[in-house]
């Protein structure tokens, strides 16, 4: 999909210096990528406390 987006010109250069990312393309298309990944570790996060295993529960035996 083409899209025409005016972006902070200070934003993108700090973004490709941290990624060392070359083209304009391949630094959005990581950016929705981890904004993705951070909002559905966010919504794991929403479940801690609700699950709950057993005292005797190995996972280290289960790997075998």
């Amino acid at each position: 999909m083409r899209t025409n987006v005016i972006i902070d010109d200070s934003l993108l250069e700090e973004a490709f210096i941290l990624t060392k990312i070359k083209t304009k393309k391949e630094l959005l298309k990581t950016a929705l990528e981890e904004l993705i990944e951070n909002r559905k570790r966010k919504d794991i996060r929403e479940i801690r406390g609700k699950i709950n295993f057993y005292e005797d529960y190995n996972y280290k035996e289960m790997r075998r």
